[in-house]
């Protein structure tokens, strides 16, 4: 019995561990990030997908998106728009989409994989989000995209 073959232009799978990176800093407040894959110059169709560890207090505001992406809540508890969240719990956003205000008393840490959106083929941002030298203040954030 003979299985599915190859084609040239087939990718192999990708593994890293989450210990082989340094948490990065996020664009918003209390936030760092590990990006296991995210897109580059050589695959920029690939998902941001790692954690992202919130301390107590951290927050976002209501902004938007034209990907498409999932959160699984690992640990603590997140207010997200009116509603209280704990873990176990997977959030999905469909492309386009708004993410309601977030914010966290316990502090946590989610599961992200940020993908193209199947319908507006918006591409998730890795470059100067989740991967900042220094953040910047919220004013000074892009809220649209």
């Amino acid at each position: 019995m003979s299985g599915p073959q190859r084609k040239a232009d087939d990718h192999g799978h990708k593994a890293r561990h989450e210990d082989d990176m340094d948490w990065e800093t996020l664009r918003f407040p209390g936030q760092l990030s590990k990006m296991l894959f995210h897109p580059d110059a050589e695959r920029p169709s690939d998902p941001n997908a790692g954690f992202v560890r919130y301390e107590p207090g951290a927050h976002h505001p209501t902004h938007r998106h034209d990907f498409a992406q999932v959160w699984y809540i690992l640990e603590g508890e997140f207010t997200i728009g009116e509603k209280l969240y704990g873990p176990g719990t997977m959030v999905f956003h469909p492309d386009p989409h708004y993410e309601d205000a977030l914010s966290t008393e316990t502090g946590g840490t989610m599961l992200f994989v940020q993908y193209p959106g199947p319908t507006t083929g918006g591409r998730p941002i890795y470059e100067d989000r989740f991967n900042l030298a220094e953040r910047r203040p919220l004013s000074e954030e892009r809220l649209d995209v």
